[in-house]
């Protein structure tokens, strides 16, 4: 009888091309910046042939995108911001993670690398803003939700705005750097923002 053979599970060898690839793309950017980044470096560390990288990605950004997603949420947990029924602290302990994230060398190197390719590729653009900003942006409007309905924040309150006046200040100081990231700043963004989103104090 002849010895059983085994047909190769081409999906399963798909997944371990994809993951070779990735990780590749991540190691070097990490390592030598995304300025030398080559979909040929990549395919070289990652043992593929160039063909199979632009089978599943259009450009060596679209792979750094994936890379970059890919480790910042390989967890696949749901995106939230803390609530101890306290808006105050709760903002101050996210924004204070958010600028130790931006003083992390290795999370500046990254978003710095997407960064400079989102500017010049619309379409990344836009997945880079529905695939990881927009997740962001409302776990904040969620939690500023939470806070409007615990009588924290006035009931007519524009939060989307709000939002970004809690984040873009952070993303200004990281980019242009006119002066340090610290807790301290971090602080001091809730100070000045949520004043202004509390309900009216009744006359007396």
């Amino acid at each position: 009888m002849p010895p059983e053979t085994t047909t190769p599970n081409s999906s399963r060898r798909s997944e371990r091309s994809r993951r070779a690839i990735l990780d590749a793309t991540y190691g070097l950017v990490m390592e030598k910046g995304y300025a030398k980044l080559t979909i040929e470096a990549i395919a070289a560390r990652a043992g593929v042939g160039k063909q199979t990288i632009y089978r599943w990605w259009p450009s060596k950004g679209a792979v750094m995108f994936d890379a970059f997603f890919d480790a910042a949420y390989s967890g696949g947990e749901d995106i939230a911001l803390p609530d101890t029924g306290d808006i105050e602290a709760d903002l101050k302990a996210v924004l204070r993670a958010t600028v130790d994230e931006y003083n992390d060398p290795e999370y500046s190197a990254r978003l710095r690398a997407l960064n400079s390719e989102v500017l010049a590729d619309s379409q990344l653009s836009a997945e880079l803003f529905d695939r990881m900003l927009a997740p962001g942006l409302a776990a904040y409007r969620t939690r500023l939700e939470a806070a409007q309905q615990a009588g924290q924040i006035a009931a007519g309150a524009d939060l989307e705005t709000a939002v970004e006046l809690l984040l873009s200040p952070i993303q200004y100081r990281w980019q242009l750097g006119p002066g340090p990231l610290t807790h301290a700043f971090a602080d001091s963004i809730v100070d000045i923002v949520l004043p202004g989103l509390r309900p009216p104090h009744p006359e007396g």
